[in-house]
């Protein structure tokens, strides 16, 4: 049986290039949906460069941060995969 963190990361490896999910939404997926801070610290303490973890965001819609580079890095390689939704606000500015 799976733990609740392989079935993130499961889900958050799955995510196809140029799109996003939400911590929300990646914990409802896993089997958890009360658990999006979870989703959050995993995300956080991701190094496995196979678990695209620039692909999840925060439920608000801003982009949250990115343990390998901070928000500009993020931002940078979702907009490289064809992500156009980011909003302006977001674009070089912390915002969580």
């Amino acid at each position: 049986m799976k733990s609740f963190k392989e079935k993130v990361l499961e889900v958050v490896k799955n995510i196809p290039k140029g799109n996003v999910m939400t911590y929300m939404e990646v914990a409802k997926l896993a089997g958890s949906p009360g658990a999006s801070r979870a989703v959050g610290t995993f995300m956080k303490n991701n190094y496995d460069e196979s678990i695209p973890c620039h692909r999840v965001i925060r439920s608000d819609g801003k982009i949250g941060n990115y343990n390998r580079g901070g928000q500009e890095e993020k931002i940078r390689k979702l907009t490289e995969e064809g992500y156009k939704k980011i909003p302006l606000f977001n674009r070089g500015i912390r915002s969580d």
